[in-house]
């Protein structure tokens, strides 16, 4: 008996350490790769431009973990974003509202949309990728009946600093999602809802009869998703300086990439908001390099997909490793 029960305790750190350690190992391989492919990968203007370009990408894998670590997924996220960032640019250039007024209204409109889909998870009872995939096709739509399908432009300055500024040296998009990133660390870590998070990702049930609020809970995880594509969405708007209809096509994608790289579990209750960062920077230095090395964007896709597929397998090896 005490034999089975050290091969499983030997299986489960082996799961762990896979799960923890096979994204940092996928990084620097990819960093050396690419260090040697291309002379210009290493220079610091290039690695600065790797964490200025994916700062939404990251912000919505931040979201993204919030909803897988309960079990669910929100495939909203790129719509929302393209959504909230037209709007905030709509009101500033079409109806004269304050630059910050905006921005806020945006935020509003990106949480509205998360807790929508919280409220048709846990209260109409849709499977999770039911439910947000029929929001993202309503956020994208209403994204391209607001802008008449063509690009608003002319937020001025105070809003286009939010997505080229700089402060102390450190580009601006880079301290808003280090800023996030610390504090859904701390949420996740260091509160009682980050608990109740975990615990409902690992047993719905049994964290329901253990007093978890649920419901509530997941509702909130969803919320903080919306909220976060629509901040994604205003870095996105004010580093292109314009609302694109067509802006952040697929960053859902690429959202669940970063996070299942990350080890960021599809079954729910296991990973951190720390991996999916990792799985992020994953995402970003990978198309960053095959843009340096020329390599069309057909092939790109086919790469990002195997390499997403294989995450997947790793996270489906590692949960039946867990279970035995």
């Amino acid at each position: 008996m005490t034999t089975v029960t050290g091969v499983q305790a030997r299986r489960a750190i082996f799961a762990s350490w896979l799960r923890r350690g096979t994204v940092f190992i996928i990084l620097l391989t990819l960093v050396v790769f690419f260090s040697l492919a291309s002379d210009r990968f290493l220079q610091s203007r290039n690695l600065v431009n790797i964490l200025v370009q994916n700062a939404p990408v990251i912000i919505m894998a931040v979201g993204m973990t919030m909803a897988m670590l309960v079990g669910g997924i929100d495939l909203s996220v790129g719509s929302v974003a393209a959504l909230a960032g037209a709007i905030s640019a709509g009101l500033i250039v079409r109806d004269g509202l304050p630059v910050y007024t905006s921005m806020a209204i945006g935020l509003v409109v990106g949480l509205a949309i998360g807790l929508l889909n919280g409220v048709l998870v846990v209260y109409g009872k849709l499977p999770p990728f039911v439910a947000t995939l029929a929001t993202m096709g309503i956020a994208r739509g209403l994204t391209l009946v607001y802008t008449e399908g063509r690009p608003i432009s002319g937020m001025g300055d105070a809003y286009t600093f939010w997505g080229s500024g700089v402060v102390a040296e450190v580009p601006v998009p880079v301290i808003v999602w280090l800023v996030i990133v610390a504090l859904a660390y701390l949420l996740l870590t260091q509160t009682r809802f980050g608990l109740h998070v975990y615990a409902i990702g690992g047993g719905e049930e049994t964290a329901r009869l253990a007093g978890v609020a649920v419901n509530r809970v997941k509702l909130l995880t969803y919320g903080i998703s919306g909220l976060l594509a629509g901040l994604a969405g205003l870095l996105l708007t004010a580093r292109l300086w314009s609302a694109q209809p067509q802006v952040a096509v697929g960053f859902e994608l690429n959202a669940i990439a970063a996070a299942v790289l990350g080890g960021v579990s599809l079954f729910g209750g296991v990973g951190s908001v720390l991996g999916a960062v990792v799985g992020a920077l994953i995402v970003g230095v990978l198309g960053n390099g095959m843009n340096l090395l020329r390599v069309a964007s057909y092939p790109q896709q086919v790469i990002q997909g195997i390499v997403l597929v294989l995450a997947v397998a790793v996270d489906m090896y590692t949960k039946r490793l867990e279970n035995r």
